[in-house]
């Protein structure tokens, strides 16, 4: 059935070519050229599909990601600093924001269902760059550990659902003590090459009496998107969540753009507007402007 078509189509570019060629360049339309680029194209596009299928199978697609680093960038890695935008610019509002990411993942795909092992740690921190001393505000350290899977169709790896146990605190003892703990349920799916899109819900248990009320600033569920540029130059990404009802949400907008080919490095921007930023002071509304360097994982990092 493949070499028929294949030779079908041999057989329609070698009947269409002497027509053409046998008229006047300046006769050659673009609605006469666009045939033969869409039956080039089409017959490109076949051949690298097939040959993808036959290549890989699904155990090979797991043997494959088991086989990838298992340390590596869990979260986006940045140092920006920035600007509020929806009050006074001065030493006490303006700061500086990080964020240590890493995973580790700690066994194969050989746990029932295919599943494996992993543990996460990222620890994200505000610091008031610009007041005498320089102190540092908030630093928020969240540990977790999880359950991953990855989804794979017609031989295809498409994404990857995550089931997982966090704790998150601030550090601190009395009125300042932030903490919290969920089991959550997420997930990621690649709609093209250069698009995904991911969820997390989040149900929360063993929250600190001090932020007893904590998720009805930050939400339980979140919503989010990927777009690679096709050069692999521009990443734009987008996250939100909704709050106490649903005409109130919590938005980040970055935008990314990749310094060097050689390495994983960004000029990285970031936009966010909400509230539960910061566990200390989870129920200030921010608009905050912020821009600096970023290490990113693989945009087709699963987990």
């Amino acid at each position: 059935m493949k070499h028929n078509f294949l030779f079908s189509v041999a057989l329609m570019m070698f009947l269409l070519i002497p027509e053409i060629m046998s008229q006047p360049e300046a006769a050659l339309s673009d609605s006469t050229k666009r045939p033969l680029m869409n039956i080039v194209d089409y017959l490109k596009s076949k051949i690298e599909q097939e040959r993808q299928e036959l290549v890989m199978t699904e155990g090979e697609i797991i043997r494959y990601m088991d086989g990838l680093p298992p340390f590596s960038i869990y979260k986006d890695n940045f140092f920006i600093t920035g600007i509020p935008l929806n009050k006074g610019i001065n030493r006490e509002t303006a700061d500086a924001k990080f964020q240590l990411s890493i995973r580790h993942r700690l066994t194969s795909s050989r746990l029932p269902f295919d599943t494996f092992l992993y543990l996460t740690y990222t620890q994200k921190s505000f610091w008031d760059i610009y007041r005498d001393s320089a102190p540092f505000r908030d630093s928020n350290y969240n540990p977790g550990i999880g359950l991953g899977r990855y989804i794979i169709v017609d031989n295809r790896l498409t994404g990857a659902a995550f089931l997982h146990l966090e704790h998150e605190s601030n550090g601190r003892d009395s009125l300042e003590s932030r903490s919290t703990n969920w089991i959550g349920f997420s997930g990621k799916y690649f709609l093209t090459s250069n698009l995904a899109v991911g969820f997390k819900i989040t149900i929360p248990f063993f929250t600190g009496k001090e932020n007893s009320d904590l998720y009805d600033y930050r939400g339980t569920g979140y919503f989010n998107a990927d777009l690679k540029s096709s050069n692999n130059k521009w990443w734009l990404s987008g996250t939100f969540s909704l709050i106490k009802s649903v005409k109130t949400i919590n938005l980040k907008l970055t935008a990314s753009y990749k310094i060097s080919d050689r390495f994983n490095q960004y000029i990285f921007g970031e936009l966010y507007s909400g509230t539960g930023d910061s566990l200390l002071d989870y129920k200030r509304k921010d608009l905050q402007l912020r821009a600096g360097i970023c290490i990113k994982p693989d945009f087709y990092n699963l987990f």
